[in-house]
């Protein structure tokens, strides 16, 4: 198995990016989809971020309203700290259970957000960042999520920099191309990560020889 670390900053892309990798074949664990999940109605989560919170961040049918609590937190670096201390445990215990039902030769794609953030490079084989200008993930955040330009630069800056993020990657994949010369970077990418997976099995079947 070859564990990959998938991030990059918001607006970037990446998204798009591990659509093509699960085309080529990736085990795709996304933790964006799996905070939602440890936070669904009825769940301990759900019930630690209301205690934190308040109910305020209740939608009316009983759900997490997370553009409310998104402008909470995201402009505070204590309450976002406590909503993190919450989710993140549980994300990571459900990310290993997915993990550990992969099949042993498959590429597993971890799509982290804030991996650079909260130092998890290591628990990686190694780390593909999604790279794209400042400018450029503003106008998506404002263009096509529909954010004001001032929760758009929230975020941003809520999240690690650029070059905190290119420092701790194996590769960059600039996705400030069009989508067609992405599908070419992503099959270069797809390759070399088939080839480290295969290097990666013959060394564990020689270790068990």
């Amino acid at each position: 198995m070859l564990k990959v670390g998938l991030t990059g900053g918001i607006g970037a892309g990446k998204s798009e990016v591990s659509r093509l990798l699960v085309e080529h074949g990736a085990v795709l664990i996304d933790a964006d989809r799996i905070a939602r999940e440890v936070v669904a109605p009825g769940t301990p989560g759900l019930a630690a971020v209301v205690d934190a919170f308040g109910e305020g961040v209740l939608a009316p049918d009983g759900s997490l309203d997370r553009p409310k609590l998104g402008s909470l937190v995201f402009a505070d670096p204590d309450k976002l700290a406590t909503l993190n201390a919450i989710v993140h445990p549980l994300v990571g215990a459900r990310s290993q259970e997915l993990e550990h039902a992969a099949a042993p030769d498959a590429v597993v794609v971890h799509d982290v957000p804030l991996l650079t953030e909260n130092g998890l490079a290591p628990l990686y084989d190694l780390v593909i960042v999604v790279d794209a200008p400042t400018e450029t993930q503003l106008d998506r955040l404002v263009r096509l999520r529909g954010m004001t330009e001032e929760d758009a630069r929230a975020r941003m800056s809520a999240q690690a920099t650029r070059d905190q993020r290119r420092e701790i990657a194996d590769i960059v994949i600039d996705n400030d191309v069009p989508l067609e010369d992405l599908r070419r970077r992503v099959r270069d990418v797809w390759a070399d990560l088939e080839r480290r997976a295969h290097q990666s099995r013959e060394w564990s079947e020689h270790a068990q020889e």
